[in-house]
């Protein structure tokens, strides 16, 4: 096995015990993203001379006799990939975007960036995202087992490098599913935390009543190690929360879920779906009913509001962030953004004030239903990646829909309510395509979600790395 191929828990493992040092896994990590990049265009920017510094500062760190060098974290010395709408000192922000081509580099770090770095990662590139956040596809970017299709967005570079083993974790935003979408097309793990959990401050905004940050991870415990690392409060981040005390997210070894109630949606989340997608979902349900999870039916509230209240929240708080640009240079944005923006001006405030007591109701209705369950389990997108230009979605009904508006309206919920949601992998579809198990909690219980996604994990272990396809890795093409 390569360095590039171990996971986070793994490779920390290995740097404690000094059977890997921080520099050789930075190096195989940065030969992997050069092989893999010629057909993926996960990545913006590539900043290898910064991430060595870093591995070479990571392991002087944990030299023999230096003090502290056996109780350094697990994250020393563990390259990481950062969507680019985080701030980084010293690296542009481009957000994807004609907008930013000539955008100066940052003045300092984000929050999520200096816990990072004070955690001793070393940070290998910034991904690409769709431009601004604002979609669903990442088109920059190829999917890691079949560059011919969507990657997922908007953090289709972070999930993509993870996916290709270009990246050990990477950070990504959620704002309608833009965490979980791409995670789930890909085959890794992603999550979406609470609302306010992780501090957004030098994070760009899509929608700031929306937006989160999160990890893309291989494993859940490799998510759990990052979140360690990323919660807790931030004055600078006017929604962060209070920093809940004496939390372990790492979840414990084994798959016994005994005791826990796993709520199975009667509506709304299986309409609309994929029989395949479907059918590896309610799979991976019986799965957890097998380690000893008890199911219970729920109904959703409050469905049919879900994509008005995402869109009329959205809309107009992405508009207003974007309101002097649009007015100066409208020509520097896409035109599948621009229109959008366009769009969020001719939006009312009345309109805007619905959405959010929309989402007042539907927030209170839901955390009622999730007094009756531990988590949901739903699938985390009702269909594979498309190929990539295929722009609608017929179901065997007959009716139709947007393939962005297919990605977002099973990850949608989660946003708006706050709640945290969690995509695992649970299986591929008959063209080899991944499909993902979305688990969403309690607010603030990260912990119960993330231990239902582990025991899933323990007992079905995912199938290992996407085969990146030649030229990127050579002769056959293989891992």
């Amino acid at each position: 096995m390569q360095p590039y191929e171990l996971t986070l828990a793994a490779a920390a493992e290995e740097i404690r015990t000094r059977r890997l040092s921080p520099v050789e896994l930075v190096d195989s990590v940065l030969d992997r993203i050069a092989r893999t990049e010629p057909s993926l265009q996960a990545y913006v920017t590539v900043t290898a001379e910064r991430a060595r510094a870093s591995a070479r500062a990571a392991e002087r760190a944990t030299a023999p006799g230096t003090p502290g060098a056996s109780s350094h974290g697990p994250l020393r010395g563990i390259p990481v990939a950062l969507k680019d709408l985080i701030d980084v000192a010293g690296v542009a922000t481009t957000a994807s975007s004609r907008v930013r081509a000539d955008h100066p580099v940052a003045a300092a770090d984000s929050t999520v960036a200096a816990r990072l770095a004070e955690a001793g990662t070393a940070l290998v590139g910034k991904t690409h995202t769709h431009e601004f956040a604002y979609g669903l596809t990442t088109p920059q970017t190829g999917n890691a087992w079949d560059p011919d299709r969507v990657a997922g967005g908007s953090s289709g570079g972070s999930a993509v490098a993870v996916a290709a083993a270009a990246a050990i974790f990477a950070l990504g935003t959620d704002t309608g599913g833009s965490i979980r979408v791409p995670a789930a097309l890909n085959g890794v793990v992603g999550l979406k935390p609470t609302y306010g959990l992780v501090p957004r401050h030098g994070v760009t905004s899509l929608s700031w009543s929306l937006d989160h940050v999160g990890p893309l991870t291989r494993t859940v415990e490799d998510a759990a190690l990052v979140m360690s690392v990323l919660a807790g409060h931030d004055p600078r981040d006017p929604a962060s929360l209070p920093t809940p005390p004496g939390v372990e997210y790492r979840p414990l070894p084994g798959a016994d879920l005994t005791g826990v109630r796993v709520g199975v949606p009667r509506n709304y989340y299986f309409e609309h779906v994929d029989p395949e997608v479907e059918l590896a979902v309610r799979g991976a349900v019986k799965q957890l009913e097998a380690l000893g999870a008890t199911l219970v039916e729920v109904e959703i509230p409050m469905t049919r509001y879900v994509q008005a209240t995402q869109w009329g929240l959205m809309v107009p708080e992405a508009t207003a962030y974007h309101e002097r640009t649009l007015r100066s240079a409208p020509e520097q944005y896409g035109a599948d953004i621009r229109v959008l923006l366009e769009a969020g001006a001719l939006m009312s405030a009345g309109d805007y004030l619905r959405a959010q007591r929309a989402r007042t109701l539907m927030r209170q209705a839901w955390l009622r239903m999730l007094d009756e369950v531990d988590v949901i389990a739903a699938p985390t997108v009702p269909l594979t990646a498309v190929r990539t230009g295929q722009e609608v979605v017929v179901w065997p009904d007959g009716t139709s829909e947007s393939v962005s508006d297919a990605y977002v309206r099973l990850s949608a919920p989660a946003d708006i309510t706050g709640v945290p949601a969690l995509s695992v992998p649970v299986g591929r579809d008959a063209a080899g395509m991944p499909i993902g198990m979305q688990l969403l909690g309690r607010p603030l219980a990260e912990a119960m979600v993330l231990r239902v996604g582990h025991a899933y994990e323990e007992a079905v272990p995912a199938r290992g790395h996407a085969p990146v396809t030649a030229p990127a890795c050579g002769p056959g093409g293989a891992l």
